[in-house]
């Protein structure tokens, strides 16, 4: 494991909320953290709202791919935030739990998805400053 704080966002299908929150966050804190996105049933690609909405902000998450949440992947990882969808992650004693209510952008244009796109941008900039300030 490495020195830095390591993160893991989670939500249903890996493909809106938890791409756009690890986007911003390697985005925002650079190479200061490490950053993971996992889904418990993954989509077969990411929400092509959620790319256009970060393409619009010179972020792209085009070549991501949806992944399986693994235990391994909550072991490694310092911090875990689920993203208001219900999912549970496994629990492991010194780990911190995080549940980002955000509306799922699951079926929406980018209208729609452009306020949680900057509401992840806000909570991702709060979580920085607690765990990896410049």
């Amino acid at each position: 494991m490495s020195d830095k704080p390591s993160v893991l966002f989670v939500c249903v299908h890996n493909a809106g909320r938890s791409q756009m929150a690890a986007a911003w966050l390697t985005h925002l804190a650079g190479d200061r953290v490490e950053v993971r996105s996992a889904g418990s049933n993954p989509g077969a690609g990411v929400n092509p709202a959620a790319v256009e909405a970060m393409r619009e902000v010179g972020i792209d998450i085009s070549a991501e791919v949806p992944k399986m949440l693994t235990v391994d992947a909550v072991k490694e990882s310092d911090v875990c935030i689920t993203m208001g969808c219900g999912d549970t992650c496994p629990v492991f004693p010194g780990k911190r739990y995080l549940d980002w209510q955000l509306e799922d952008p699951a079926g929406q244009g980018v209208e729609a998805v452009r306020p949680i796109r900057d509401e992840i941008k806000m909570l991702v900039e709060g979580l920085i400053k607690e765990i990896a300030p410049s």
